[in-house]
């Protein structure tokens, strides 16, 4: 015989008895409220409402079945009270229509729940911090993306530079990836001008943190409002509130200043320093490290996204001294002007001598599969994939996770894909808890 299963669909107003929300706790004060304010009144009443109130419950006792009673009234008066609260919350909340009602329950159950999430800091700079924001935000509430602060180009570089404000660009980026919902809002934030004079390459994002920040008297101050415009899910904080700006000794001896002319030179990096040498951290970022539950260090460009919040001796010396998970997600292809030529592990001990301080890394997330038809423009501009040296990696005593990272655009051009990496980070840091739990049995 063939089992006969029965779906039973729950209400979509029963939503609001899940757990998580913090909604019913406040129902039951409500219906405590209720009862001793009726009581009082019963009382006012010579308590002549309450026996009468019992002459009827007892004739409709005997009348009817008791159990059958029971649970009419109880669902009865658990529907109509849940039903007048409810519309009560929409009417003040004015939600008039079933979606814009539908998507507050959704979007506060999401929040309850995230906000017991993993306490997560998140390290580096460009698309790649940005890309990975995307995904993890939908593993948890309580995420610190740390940004770096020392872009000189395009719309961030000219804001830098006539304005003399930090450079907003990167900081935007996490800000819109962090974003509750890609509305309207999120979209105007991000967008680009493309005509008009003095206005054309600058994003509305960049000039609403400049005049935030002219407004609030820092960043800081300015990327707090506008989180509060998007309604972020976590915060972002710049490494330094120093004017910091990188340079780099190359192999052959040369002095390269200037972000974004580091990869242009083409030849290899020996060593990347800021000026000034000692920029001090932003206090929030070292409280973050101390108290964070998992720190994932890029993904992003090495030298001009990761590295440059590692040479802050004091967030190295953090992220060093931290009992939290460590985690480095590396490029899946290498960067022309960067690490041409680099392997994982080449990646990892750049990392390594930059901090200056040991225990950073636990393990590297690295991707193992791609498509068969790259685009040709990767081999003509000297970009290859990663080479996983497995061996050299754990000789550092560092672990290596590999799994499907990328997904491919239009341009067969390979990136990480936001859901992919929160995934297989969720993965991995639940997979050492439960090692942890092991171990102390």
């Amino acid at each position: 015989m063939k089992k006969i299963s029965y779906k039973i669909r729950m209400p979509k107003d029963a939503g609001w008895l899940l757990p998580g929300l913090q909604v019913k706790r406040w129902f039951g004060l409500i219906i405590i409220g209720t009862v001793i304010a009726l009581l009082g009144l019963c009382v006012l009443f010579n308590m002549r409402p309450v026996y009468f109130a019992v002459g009827i419950l007892k004739y409709i006792a005997v009348t009817v079945n008791q159990e059958f009673l029971g649970v009419v009234l109880v669902f009865l008066g658990a529907y109509i009270f849940l039903k007048g609260w409810k519309n009560t919350n929409y009417s003040i909340l004015d939600l008039t229509e079933d979606r814009d009602r539908h998507a507050l329950l959704e979007s506060l159950y999401k929040r309850r729940k995230l906000n017991y999430g993993p306490k997560i800091v998140a390290v580096g700079g460009g698309t790649g911090l940005s890309t990975m924001l995307k995904g993890i935000k939908k593993l948890t509430n309580n995420i610190t993306a740390v940004v770096t602060v020392g872009d000189d180009g395009g719309s961030s570089g000219r804001l830098r530079q006539e304005m003399g404000i930090l450079p907003p660009g990167d900081i935007r980026n996490c800000i819109a990836a962090l974003a509750d919902d890609e509305d309207l809002v999120t979209k105007l934030f991000q967008y680009r001008f493309k005509t008009g004079e003095g206005l054309e390459g600058h994003s509305f994002g960049n000039l609403f943190l400049t005049a935030l920040c002219s407004i609030t008297g820092n960043m800081v101050r300015a990327v707090q409002e506008s989180s509060k415009v998007l309604n972020i899910r976590g915060r972002v904080l710049p490494s330094t509130l120093d004017d910091m700006k990188l340079s780099a000794e190359m192999e052959d001896g040369t002095i390269v200043e200037g972000e974004s002319n580091i990869p242009e030179t083409g030849k290899k990096i020996k060593r990347l320093f800021t000026v000034p040498a000692h920029c001090k951290p932003l206090p929030e970022v070292i409280h973050a490290i101390k108290e964070a539950d998992l720190i994932i260090l890029g993904p992003g460009s090495l030298y001009t996204s990761v590295i440059p919040n590692l040479l802050i001796s004091e967030i190295s010396e953090a992220i060093s001294k931290s009992s939290a998970k460590k985690i480095y997600v590396c490029n899946i292809m290498t960067q022309p002007g960067e690490t041409t030529g680099y392997t994982a592990s080449d990646h990892i001990q750049a990392i390594l001598d930059h901090a200056g301080y040991p225990n950073m890394v636990q393990a590297v997330m690295v991707n193992n599969s791609l498509p068969d038809d790259l685009s040709p423009d990767y081999e003509k501009s000297n970009s290859f994939p990663v080479v996983v040296d497995i061996d050299n990696i754990k000789a550092k005593n560092i672990s290596v996770v590999t799994t499907r990272l990328y997904e491919e655009n239009e341009q067969k051009f390979v990136r990480h894909s936001p859901a992919r990496l929160a995934r297989a980070i969720s993965y991995w840091y639940k997979k050492q808890l439960k090692t942890k739990d092991k171990n102390k049995k």
